[in-house]
């Protein structure tokens, strides 16, 4: 049969209360009164009931993660900096999976919400309309990582995406090229997306270089996509020199399109990106990129998150946290 608090209490001959008090760390409990409820805890195998004690307490020291694809390994290392600080601050962690769709992810966060999470992180997504009439109805503080709404109205941890795409461009316009392409996300993404094609536009104007509309690919940011968009570039007349990619995974896709079609990185095309995943340091050549802080993000994230909900002053609740140019092997002079 199931052990409840009354068998403790009367194991330990104490209060049902005087349990509860132990069970929840009150000091408000003499130690050697906190010693003998302990032992009968261990000689029964009591389990605290959490629901029950979350019911109690209103507090169910659990917060609720929404990933959009638990497959990437940006948002699986965004995710070990959230539970590392998360096990810290003894919070558990509901990691819920959304396939990057917007109907899951909606779906996701009432889920959540209605298992009465005392905080929801929503991680790297598109923030629409949609979702933040999913968030205003909830009691818990919210915190965006990875992403962050339009409006700026909620929390989040983010980069700048826009500088370090234009950090990116510059980078291949300082050895020297011109004809630069770019295989970006998608513009309705208003954080990865549209935010690093503005920043490859921006270099570009800086540069006196004009933009030309037929050396942009749309991407879906993963490594599929890369291959197609570089067969489209590896068609054209008059070819770059040079590629701006949004993700390291789509510049690995053009990376292998280049190579099969017997041409050489960096010799023929120079190939930069964002984000810094582990594979591009094992690619060959190795990528030059601009690295973000996977764990960084997600461990400030979380600290944030702990900050509101236990109701800490907040000095800055819109944290941009510094990217990095990471040089390895895949960029070149345009003349060598």
């Amino acid at each position: 049969m199931t052990v409840t608090i009354y068998d403790v209490a009367r194991e330990a001959g104490v209060s049902m209360a005087t349990v509860s008090r132990v069970v929840n760390n009150n000091p408000n409990v003499k130690p050697q009164t906190r010693k003998k409820v302990y032992e009968a805890i261990e000689r029964l195998g009591y389990r605290p009931n959490a629901v029950a004690r979350g019911l109690a307490s209103k507090k169910t020291t659990t917060v609720g993660v929404v990933i959009p694809d638990i497959s990437n390994s940006i948002f699986a290392e965004i995710a070990r900096g959230i539970e590392d600080i998360a096990n810290m601050y003894h919070y558990n962690i509901i990691l819920c999976n959304a396939d990057k769709r917007k109907e899951k992810e909606i779906r996701v966060i009432n889920t959540l919400l209605e298992k009465q999470v005392d905080g929801l992180l929503f991680m790297g997504g598109t923030v629409t309309e949609e979702h933040i009439q999913a968030f205003q109805t909830s009691a818990v503080p919210i915190v965006l990582c990875a992403t962050r709404d339009e409006q700026g109205n909620y929390p989040s941890v983010d980069i700048d995406h826009e500088q370090a795409a234009f950090d990116a461009v510059s980078t291949l316009i300082r050895h020297g090229h011109r004809e630069i392409a770019m295989i970006s996300g998608t513009l309705q993404d208003p954080a990865n997306g549209y935010s690093r094609f503005q920043g490859y536009k921006r270099a570009l104007e800086a540069a006196g270089i004009e933009y030309q509309e037929d050396l942009v690919r749309i991407g879906n940011y993963r490594y599929e996509s890369g291959v197609e968009a570089m067969k489209y570039f590896l068609g054209l007349k008059k070819k770059p020199t040079a590629i701006f990619s949004a993700t390291d995974e789509m510049a690995i896709g053009a990376i292998h399109s280049i190579q099969d079609e017997g041409y050489k990185v960096p010799d023929d095309f120079s190939i930069i990106s964002v984000d810094n995943i582990r594979m591009a340091s094992m690619v060959r050549p190795q990528l030059t990129t601009v690295a973000q802080p996977m764990y960084d993000l997600g461990a400030v994230a979380m600290r944030l998150l702990t900050k509101l909900m236990k109701k800490e002053n907040v000095d800055n609740p819109r944290v941009i946290l510094p990217h990095e140019t990471i040089l390895r092997l895949s960029v070149s002079h345009v003349n060598e």
